[in-house]
């Protein structure tokens, strides 16, 4: 096995000296020395191996509202780590230069799951992340520094497309405490002509987090302008949402801008996300949330019983807190959604790289 590569799970040999991978959808079926989707998990030597466990693209430690997750300790820090590839090929990423490369050098950063989790306890962080690129297709790096992270008391967050094979699914949200999964939009056509992925499979994922994991769940909706953001499709999203994740389950809508293949479209308007979060809101959902855009009211969290205003935030500073230890209002005892853990830290909206000795 060539160094820097990893023995990997959810390998199915087919016979044919072809090896099926079932970390996602795609069931990519690789030949030896080929390479899935997302480029980092492969066939070598009629074994599945992947070829980014234990390196990263960087490691920062940041507010954890930037996940984003705001009902899951708020203003606390997250140590935030990817790799390099995806399994999706969204048109509109905004990470593409991490999700999309193929160059290897772009893993500047190694580390073990023992290292990465000291470097979390080192920072103070209570969390550490994996994001920038989906966690999917580097589960087995991901699952181990979950591991090492739970044994020094620190909780795990998973930023995902939710695009999981069965057995991974189980395997990976069993060991995540958080998990902010991208609802891309609420078609099939929408998924299968700009994500290369299935809206059925997602919905599968979130309906499997809500009912069969205790993670902690809050979803994301980039509104691309002309292509996810009309009434009809934010009104059928929402209203699936609360009925089938529950009404406290809180839901960013995200301002895009022009990137990737994307170029030649415009930026969200603050105002398509203000009619986003209205709608939302007239569909049942408690805790609505705008991102990617200046928006004091949608940063603020509301107590759904009384409508107090019991975490105000400026971008992903805490302002104001008004939550007891136990996550319950104090101005009339109604307990909220979430972990909120004792209280905020106020890390603020700081962003510090962090080498990983």
């Amino acid at each position: 096995m060539n160094a820097g590569h990893h023995p990997a799970r959810y390998g199915v040999a087919l016979g044919d000296g072809r090896i099926r991978c079932d970390a996602c959808p795609r069931a990519c079926a690789l030949r030896d020395g080929q390479r899935g989707l997302c480029f980092v998990r492969m066939n070598e030597g009629g074994e599945l191996v992947s070829t980014t466990y234990g390196r990263s693209s960087g490691f920062c430690v940041d507010p954890i509202e930037k996940k984003p997750l705001a009902h899951f300790l708020p203003g606390s820090s997250v140590l935030s780590f990817g790799t390099a590839g995806c399994n999706l090929t969204c048109k509109f990423c905004q990470n593409w230069d991490i999700s999309k490369s193929k160059e290897m050098d772009t893993l500047a950063d190694a580390a073990t799951p023992e290292a990465i989790a000291e470097a979390a306890a080192r920072a103070g962080s209570r969390s550490v992340a994996f994001t920038y690129n989906d966690p999917v297709i580097f589960i087995e790096y991901a699952m181990d520094v979950a591991d090492a992270c739970h044994e020094k008391g620190i909780k795990t967050v998973a930023v995902t497309a939710g695009y999981i094979g069965d057995e991974a699914r189980r395997d990976f949200f069993a060991k995540v405490d958080a998990a902010n999964v991208d609802l891309k939009g609420f078609t099939e056509d929408f998924y299968r002509k700009v994500c290369g992925a299935e809206l059925a499979r997602v919905k599968e994922t979130l309906l499997y987090i809500k009912a069969e994991t205790k993670t902690w769940l809050e979803l994301t909706t980039l509104l691309v302008p002309g292509e996810n953001d009309s009434d009809a499709e934010i009104e059928a999203l929402s209203a699936w949402v609360a009925e089938e994740l529950g009404p406290e389950t809180p839901l960013h809508f995200s301002a895009f801008h022009p990137d990737y293949k994307m170029r030649d479209v415009p930026p969200t308007p603050p105002s398509t996300l203000r009619r986003a979060r209205r709608i939302a809101k007239a569909a049942g959902l408690r805790h609505v949330y705008t991102g990617n855009v200046h928006d004091l009211e949608g940063d603020t969290t509301l107590c759904d019983a009384c409508g107090a205003k019991v975490i105000e935030r400026d971008w992903y500073e805490v302002l104001a807190y008004r939550l007891d230890p136990e996550g319950r209002c104090t101005a009339c005892g109604h307990t909220l959604a979430g972990v909120f853990g004792g209280g905020p830290e106020h890390f603020g909206r700081r962003r510090l790289r962090v080498a990983i000795a």
